[in-house]
């Protein structure tokens, strides 16, 4: 399993826009073998700081099986509109986990 983070700097004007986006972005993600789970947070210190992240199978499962299929073009065609505002697109590997959280 790896971890996508994708951080997004977006104007309060568009606070609504975006979380509607994505929450319309989300059943492209629902129905994806490749996506094992996902969540959208808002910073409460800096509001117009946002993290979208998504949990996949694996890189190739992300880069090559959810972007070559389907519905990746209309999750693509969602999200594009905020793809100015972001200011990091990276996959981690977990290290490690606290109380509650599963294993790396």
């Amino acid at each position: 399993m790896v971890i996508e983070y994708i951080r997004y700097q977006v104007p309060p004007e568009q606070h609504s826009q975006f979380l509607a986006t994505y929450q319309s972005a989300a059943d492209e993600l629902h129905g994806s073998e490749h996506c094992i789970a996902f969540e959208f947070s808002q910073c409460i210190e800096e509001p117009d700081n946002f993290i979208v992240r998504i949990e996949w199978t694996s890189i190739e499962a992300h880069e090559k099986g959810f972007r070559g299929s389907p519905a990746f073009a209309s999750f693509f065609n969602k999200v594009k509109p905020f793809f100015a505002n972001i200011r990091e697109m990276k996959h981690y590997r977990r290290t490690g986990a606290g109380r509650g959280a599963a294993a790396p």
